[in-house]
């Protein structure tokens, strides 16, 4: 009697077989996966470390070609010196400087007697000087009665000019002049203009002053020049 196999058989013998085969595909497949994974990271690092190689070579070079440069010197601070005397002199001017002063006066105030400076006892007066015009002395001119009368005597005998009085000028005029010898005024000039005719009025009155007790210097009488104000005020 003959025996026969059944195709069911073999299909499961077949079936196996197959699996088999699979299986040993899909491992090669892994194994040859597993063997590009590797290659491509060792060529990266191999890569990466051939990079950070040359960067640190060229740096290297760079360094060594790179002359050092000196370093700057600090800047000195100029000094200068200064050279202090040892001691402190002083020197000492016994001249006297005379400087002319005027006084401001209104016809209601006195003008105070000008101030006599000191150092003028020494001056020599002799025959070849009595023409002189002396400008300080230790005796100054003085007015009968003194300045208060003198002030009085002006104001009395102006005659305010009538160009003056309708363009309402007023104001101070300065009058200098020269007390003689013999006390008589002479070389009488404005000092200090205001107006034309108020400088002419003032240098009338004041020719029309009597005489002086002259100016006196180591007590002789000499030529003395004198300033007085005229005032002219609109009421």
């Amino acid at each position: 009697m003959e025996i026969k196999k059944s195709a069911k058989a073999d299909l499961e013998r077949g079936k196996g077989l197959s699996l088999l085969l699979g299986l040993l595909v899909a491992l090669s497949v892994v194994f040859v996966g597993l063997e590009w994974r590797s290659a491509v990271t060792q060529a990266q690092a191999q890569e990466k470390a051939f990079n950070t190689q040359d960067v640190e070579d060229v740096m290297n070079i760079e360094d060594q070609q790179k002359p050092d440069e000196p370093e700057p010197e600090p800047e000195q601070a100029q000094q200068t010196e200064v050279q202090l005397p040892d001691e402190l002199k002083v020197v000492s001017n016994d001249r006297e400087v005379i400087k002319p002063s005027f006084v401001s006066v209104d016809q209601d105030k006195p003008l105070p007697p000008p101030n006599i400076p000191l150092g003028t006892k020494n001056v020599q007066v002799d025959e070849e000087v009595d023409q002189a015009i002396f400008e300080v002395v230790e005796e100054q001119p003085e007015f009968p009665g003194g300045m208060e009368a003198l002030l009085k005597y002006l104001a009395k005998n102006i005659n305010y000019p009538e160009s003056a009085v309708d363009n309402g000028i007023q104001g101070k005029v300065m009058v200098r002049f020269v007390v003689e010898r013999d006390g008589s005024v002479s070389a009488v000039e404005t000092y200090k203009s205001v107006d034309p005719a108020l400088d002419k009025e003032a240098v009338r009155v004041v020719k029309t002053l009597p005489k002086w007790k002259p100016g006196r210097q180591q007590g002789k009488a000499v030529r003395t020049r004198y300033i007085v104000p005229v005032v002219f005020r609109l009421q």
